[in-house]
């Protein structure tokens, strides 16, 4: 298929948060292009919830952020790449109000901190129950009104483009009118976000299916620790299935989990049985306990009950959560919550920098997709809205000290493979794949389960060898992150294999 040409100085592949934050902190001299896989508002960031964690009250501590951090990454954070991140908090969160972001504050102006599972003290800043919202809103109309910045909406990155040196120059890019077209770039940014649809119930938007993950793989780059998805313990459920995120705040601020009562009332509570820390201990922690109850009492979801908070308090401090639920029917002033885990968050990705450098010269890393060892097996909650906010502004920094390319030659990263056999439609093949990776690589594991995964991913590669970049992308996704789970020879975070012992780290 013969390919139109561009050039711009910076291409930044995703419209979230992290890749914002860098089109909005690089100089105003460089032509930056900035794609959005769907609409620029349909992305991870602007669907979070609970806020930004920041050490900002004066009887908190960056200390007691890091050792959170650790504590919830289960001994595998890299403390170097947490300390880094973290001591940014108080910049990040100025840097966002300075570009207007309406933070929730207190009657004295103060802003306000809420707490969440995993953090010893209040240092979450949000703007209600809404806070992606609030910050995507006001980043994207910054970066509407500023020239050198373009943004293109409904453009999809199908592979990398490397010169005769392996160095990143650019991405081929279906357009909105489905045409395709090179982009060559000095710099080439991934901020695509994680691979949650890889699972058939998940919080993220349609478009987060990891295929920035994939193309950096296919282009050489290391990816680390894919094993670690975190389910979300939280998510609205619905005759059987997953229908929105219940924010981990709501836990933060005093709601329990219960097993379900007669006539839907709330019955027992039952996290002190798996965690001292109960309803407050780490995602991965209370998604496990979740799930066993489920299996145990044979059920399809458990009650988190905020019915003690009178309504106008949840009105103020809820109004997302408070909608979502009255859309299907329950009010959360009088009536428990239905809620199960759902895959959520991608800890793992690209390896990367702090400052977004990965191991391909040219190609950059940052946010969701990166793995830069700040989570390490669970990511702690909060700090990921933070990590897009300082691994942006860290890449613009860094990039701005280096020059730009001069006509690079093109070598595409595609690899032409023959059309294999395939039996069924390519949607049909996308429901197996999600209900594969639900049943057997699950929020618990094991290594048969795990086998079994591996063989049929091994024969559906084969048969699908000529599927679209999403399908192909998806298959290697889901073998790399088999792959990674049966070479973990310990459960450990958001990793649960019952063939081998849990290795948790000690509460401080």
């Amino acid at each position: 298929m013969p390919h139109s040409k561009t050039c711009t100085d910076v291409l930044i592949i995703g419209s979230g948060l992290a890749g914002m934050s860098l089109a909005l902190s690089l100089p105003a001299t460089l032509r930056i292009t900035l794609l959005s896989k769907g609409r620029a508002d349909e992305c991870a960031s602007a669907w979070a919830q609970g806020g930004i964690a920041a050490v900002l009250d004066a009887s908190d501590s960056l200390e007691a952020h890091v050792q959170d951090t650790l504590i919830a990454g289960a001994g595998l954070c890299d403390e170097t790449a947490v300390r880094r991140i973290l001591e940014q908090g108080p910049d990040a969160i100025a840097w966002l109000q300075q570009h207007g972001v309406p933070f929730s504050t207190q009657a004295n102006g103060q802003l306000h901190l809420t707490r969440e599972g995993g953090h010893r003290a209040r240092r979450i800043v949000h703007a209600t129950d809404r806070t992606g919202l609030a910050v995507h809103q006001r980043l994207l109309q910054a970066c509407q009104r500023l020239g050198h910045i373009t943004l293109l909406q409904h453009c999809t990155a199908i592979e990398l483009l490397q010169d005769a040196q392996h160095r990143c120059v650019g991405a081929t890019v279906r357009n909105a009118d489905g045409r395709h077209q090179r982009m060559l770039a000095s710099h080439t940014v991934l901020a695509t976000g994680g691979m949650g649809q890889i699972y058939p119930s998940t919080t993220n938007p349609a478009t987060t299916t990891g295929d920035g993950i994939a193309m950096a793989w296919r282009a050489g780059c290391a990816v680390r620790d894919l094993e670690f998805m975190q389910f979300h313990p939280t998510a609205l459920h619905i005759n059987g299935k997953a229908v929105g995120l219940v924010s981990e705040a709501l836990r933060g601020e005093g709601a329990l989990l219960r097993l379900p009562g007669k006539n839907g009332n709330p019955g027992e509570r039952f996290m002190l049985r798996h965690d001292s820390r109960a309803e407050l201990a780490p995602r991965d922690i209370v998604a496990r306990a979740i799930d066993t109850e489920m299996r145990v009492h044979q059920l399809s979801h458990v009650l988190l009950d905020i019915t003690h908070q009178s309504r106008d308090w949840l009105a103020q401090h809820f109004p997302g959560v408070m909608a979502l639920c009255a859309a299907h029917g329950i009010d959360i002033a009088t009536q428990p919550i239905p809620v199960a885990p759902c895959a959520h968050y991608t800890c793992g990705g690209v390896q990367a920098h702090v400052d977004g450098r990965t191991s391909v010269a040219g190609l950059w890393a940052i946010g969701e997709v990166a793995r830069t060892g700040l989570h390490g097996a669970n990511r702690l909650a909060s700090n990921s809205l933070l990590e897009c906010v300082v691994m942006g502004r860290a890449a613009a920094q860094r990039m701005a000290d280096q020059p730009l390319l001069k006509h690079p030659t093109i070598h595409s990263t595609q690899r032409n493979e023959s059309s294999g056999f395939s039996p069924i439609s390519q949607q049909e093949m996308q429901l197996n794949l999600q209900q594969l990776m639900q049943q057997n690589v699950g929020i618990v594991r094991s290594n048969h389960s795990l086998i079994a995964a591996a063989k049929q991913l091994v024969l559906w590669r084969s048969q699908w060898r000529g599927a679209d970049h999403a399908l192909r992308n998806q298959l290697v996704l889901c073998s790399l992150m088999v792959d990674a789970a049966l070479q973990r020879h310990a459960s450990v975070g958001a990793h649960c294999n019952l063939d081998w012992p849990m290795r948790e780290a000690a509460a401080a």
